[in-house]
């Protein structure tokens, strides 16, 4: 049998040096030194924290109370749109010039003593392909997303 090899040189055999007892352990070696922030570095950056949810807070405060802008402006839009579509939505009894934008045609409600009126509106039928009655001289077909389709039936004036 042939003995072992020998131990390499600066290298205990077995495992890592142990200080002997009594002695201090050694610490191990950190990497680079943590900085600590300064009071002054927190303060600044509660500031920046303070001002961004501040200024966050004040954009949603003033968007809902501010009279004229964000949520009054709107809803003045909004309430004008409105307005502006009653004209095009007429009732039974309205009378109204039709107009032809790109092939489709639209009822505008004007008064009925003025010399734009051309129909009076009679009947609005609801439901799918609806049609006027021959008691109608013209009828206007609107298909609106599910199944809100109606028909409006209108006589000469």
């Amino acid at each position: 049998m042939s003995a072992p090899p020998p131990p390499y040189q600066n290298q205990p055999p077995h495992g890592y040096p142990q200080a002997p007892h009594g002695y201090p352990q050694p610490q191990p070696q950190r990497g680079p030194q943590q900085r600590q922030g300064s009071p002054l570095q927190a303060a600044i950056a509660v500031v920046i924290v303070l001002a961004i949810f501040g200024g966050g807070a004040w954009y949603v405060w003033d968007y809902n109370t501010n009279p004229n802008g964000g949520k009054a402006k709107e809803e003045a839009s909004r309430a004008a749109q409105a307005e502006e579509n009653k004209k095009y939505n007429p009732n039974i009894g309205d009378c109204v010039k039709i107009q032809d934008p790109k092939g489709k045609p639209v009822p505008e409600i004007v008064d009925c003593g003025s010399g734009q009126a051309e129909y009076k509106m009679g009947e609005k039928l609801y439901g799918p392909d609806k049609k006027c009655s021959s008691a109608f001289d013209y009828g206007i077909q609107y298909s609106v997303s599910r199944g809100a389709d109606y028909t409006l039936c209108f006589n000469k004036v």
